[in-house]
């Protein structure tokens, strides 16, 4: 597939099978996430792969987290925030590194994490999956944080939800041209 036209197609796509996606497909796409450019080759990115009874557990963190926060909500009002991690048989959540080296700015470390999510992406849908970023307020949960291993200084840029897509499409949802984005300078 041509990488201009794998960009222009790609769309995110929220409805997937639940049938499992194979391990190698995944490790596919965590690599083309890992050649993203990054300053002084830091490689900022933690991709947090979780399948089958993870996403439950993750669920259930989820679910901990929001009744703290909400103590009057009645148990049954918990499980739809208990379902959010099963949207897809594939959850990989992006994580930043703090920087470590004096020269590397957090912004730059972000971007770069960035760049892997899309490089992901684009891969998944190169691969003929589906696929979907999201953030929210989980993304800045301190106990998702914990359980997903990751310092409560860190980011987290992604949840991307990847699965085999009900259905598919060759027509991605027409975008505005880039025109009114340029200045051109000479």
């Amino acid at each position: 597939m041509d990488i201009l036209e794998a960009i222009k197609a790609r769309y995110s796509n929220n409805k997937v099978k639940v049938d499992e996606v194979p391990r190698d497909v995944i490790e596919k796409l965590l690599d083309a996430g890992n050649q993203a450019p990054n300053h002084y080759t830091v490689r900022p990115w933690r991709f947090i792969v979780l399948t089958g009874n993870a996403r439950n557990k993750l669920g259930d963190v989820m679910a901990a987290s929001f009744a703290d926060r909400n103590p009057d909500l009645p148990p049954e009002g918990l499980d739809k925030t208990r379902a959010l991690p099963l949207r897809a048989p594939v959850l990989i959540a992006v994580g930043v590194d703090t920087p470590s080296d004096s020269r590397v700015r957090e912004d730059e470390n972000r971007s770069a994490a960035s760049a892997a999510c899309q490089n992901i992406l684009l891969a998944a849908h190169a691969l003929g999956l589906g696929a979907q970023w999201r953030t929210g307020d989980w993304a800045r949960d301190a106990k998702v944080k914990k359980f997903l291993g990751l310092e409560e200084d860190q980011h987290i840029e992604a949840f991307i939800y990847i699965g085999y897509p009900m259905e598919t499409t060759t027509e991605s949802a027409p975008r505005p041209s880039v025109e009114d984005r340029v200045v051109w300078m000479e």
